[in-house]
């Protein structure tokens, strides 16, 4: 075609937004914020043993390349030049853990997705050795938990022996999914850039929130050597250019986890603006500015953005539910009664309630604001009249539950409630749950006319970036966002009749799981270390401490 009929749009950023449960890539306007095209590969998950949870960093790596290629292949279609493609950024699953070897550019094992459970055992033996089963490292903002990345890696150091040899002769690589793709991308084991930014490095338990550096004392405490993490950096600045493909030469210059790369594309900027993603899991996030906040509800305390090199750290507050959109698709392939996500909203819709039917997704434990790793999902308030669009309804009604539970805990660590609740995520497409979440919150929810907020995020801070420059962050030119709003239409006493219904399914749900006995796989070093180091692992929560008041 010749180059005259090609459509003039002016500087377009690609991004990539690799979730828990497929892979995308999409192509924006850099001027308008218009999506032009995209394309979506689903994820496999692999699951060798109850709670555990894996995928192959080769498959998704693989399904980065192809959504890449794809995508152009579409932009093509429609006579939009791709090398008008001035810059891609990076949004990922958070927390999921990749050690693969730099000579070989091989992964060493699956990567340990962030919903894994395998190292329960060690965490609750490291919560009975800390002052007072305090949850809450401080210097990290998070509770000890397997859901971040520290004792992921503690358990392929101590299981995989590739891994412990790999790191005996210097060649082996840590990182989140972000670490892993930017230094495949940018050329794997021929120079390919081996870093994070600093909200994927704030998910590790391994980084100082405050200083942003990886915290000496913590990769003591959890035994990891610090030479094979990736080099922090910001989340807008270029880190290296594509080396293969259609957008080879093109620089990668945005990297946000995907729950803060969601919180830039809603353009939440200001203290108390705060987002509720619906994905795989749901995330509700709160700006607090520049200094963080420590939740006293069962929030987590995070990064939300570092848009520049000198730009300054912004924070937040977090409430993560485990399983979201997860549910629907536990329905579809475990229990076979939808055979795509899209019919449960149908099944829903036919019979409009759940007759007292209530579910609780436990299939990880509970996150926020229990963080109780011992509860196990459970259906409860079965009939014979119970069928499966109750079932489904329970499904959806169970998501916004949760959310109920996180926006209180944020409404008490803020003090100033939210008025209304900004959404985002696939999940928002199902207009049975977005009404549902309006009813059970008893507040307007309002969500973007362009869902995609999470892959936006990721562009608009690879556009901005320094050297790349095509995408302004000032207030003024952010483009306007068209909205669609859900209004409550119960009395919110029939919603807290029952929300006080659902909190006594949660309570039903807890104390299930018993850890099995260490035999079972997780010889973790921290069975057998002796007292001393116990001793000084009080003494990281003690140093720790002193950032409350700093």
């Amino acid at each position: 075609m010749a180059a005259s009929d090609r459509v003039v749009l002016g500087p377009l950023v690609g991004s990539i937004d690799q979730g828990t449960s497929s892979t995308r890539f999409l192509v924006f306007n850099a001027r308008t914020a218009e999506l032009l095209s995209h394309h979506q590969v689903e994820i496999k998950q692999e699951f060798p043993k109850e709670g555990w949870v894996e995928q192959d960093p080769k498959e998704i790596l693989q399904s980065v390349y192809e959504c890449v290629e794809k995508t152009c292949e579409k932009l093509n279609q429609l006579n939009i030049d791709i090398t008008n493609i001035k810059a891609v950024g990076v949004s990922n699953q958070r927390e999921t853990t990749v050690v693969w070897d730099k000579t070989t550019g091989e992964p060493l094992y699956n990567a340990i997705v962030w919903l894994d459970l395998r190292t329960q055992p060690t965490v609750e033996r490291l919560l009975k050795i800390i002052p007072g089963q305090n949850k809450s490292f401080f210097k990290t903002g998070l509770p000890l938990s397997t859901y971040f990345s520290a004792v992921k890696l503690r358990w392929l150091l101590d299981n995989v022996e590739e891994i412990r040899q790999a790191v005996h002769d210097g060649r082996a690589m840590f990182g989140t999914i972000d670490s892993w793709l930017i230094w495949s991308l940018t050329g794997g084991k021929n120079g390919g850039v081996h870093c994070t930014d600093v909200t994927n490095a704030s998910r590790t338990m391994l980084f100082n929130i405050h200083s942003l550096e990886w915290d000496s004392e913590l990769c003591h405490f959890f035994d990891v050597p610090m030479e094979i993490l990736p080099k922090v950096r910001s989340s807008s600045e270029i880190y290296g250019l594509m080396k293969s493909g259609a957008l080879t030469g093109v620089p990668i210059s945005g990297c946000l986890g995907d729950q803060s790369a969601a919180l830039v594309g809603q353009m939440c900027f200001k203290d108390g603006q705060a987002k509720n993603t619906y994905g795989t899991g749901c995330f509700l996030l709160c700006n607090t500015g520049q200094k963080p906040v420590l939740s006293e509800h069962g929030l987590l305390t995070t990064v939300a953005y570092k848009l520049g090199r000198d730009k300054p750290v912004c924070y937040a507050l977090e409430g993560s539910v485990a399983i979201a959109g997860a549910v629907v698709r536990w329905l579809r392939d475990n229990l076979g009664i939808v055979k795509s996500s899209s019919e449960v909203e149908k099944l829903a819709a036919e019979v409009g309630t759940s007759y007292g039917c209530y579910f609780v997704p436990a299939f990880s434990g509970l996150y926020a604001p229990y963080w109780e790793p011992s509860a196990r999902g459970i259906i409860c308030g079965l009939t014979q009249f119970t069928n499966k669009n109750h079932i489904a309804f329970a499904a959806l009604e169970a998501v916004c539950f949760q959310t109920r539970e996180i926006l209180d805990a944020m409404n008490k660590d803020c003090g100033i409630p939210l008025s209304e609740l900004q959404v985002d995520g696939g999940m928002t497409n199902n207009k049975i749950l977005m009404q549902l979440q309006a009813d059970i919150l008893c507040i307007q929810v309002v969500k973007p006319s362009m869902p995609e907020t999470t892959a936006l995020g990721a562009a608009m801070a690879a556009g901005a970036a320094e050297g790349v420059g095509v995408w302004s962050l000032n207030p003024g030119d952010l483009t306007a966002v068209t909205w669609e709003r859900f209004e409550p239409q119960i009395n919110p006493e029939e919603s807290e009749y029952r929300y006080a219904r659902w909190k006594k399914a949660v309570m039903k749900s807890m104390g299930w799981e018993i850890s099995e006995p260490q035999a079972n796989g997780d010889s973790s070093i921290f069975s057998s270390l002796p007292l001393g180091f116990y001793i000084v692992s009080s003494m990281i929560m003690v140093i720790g401490a002193k950032y409350i008041s700093g």
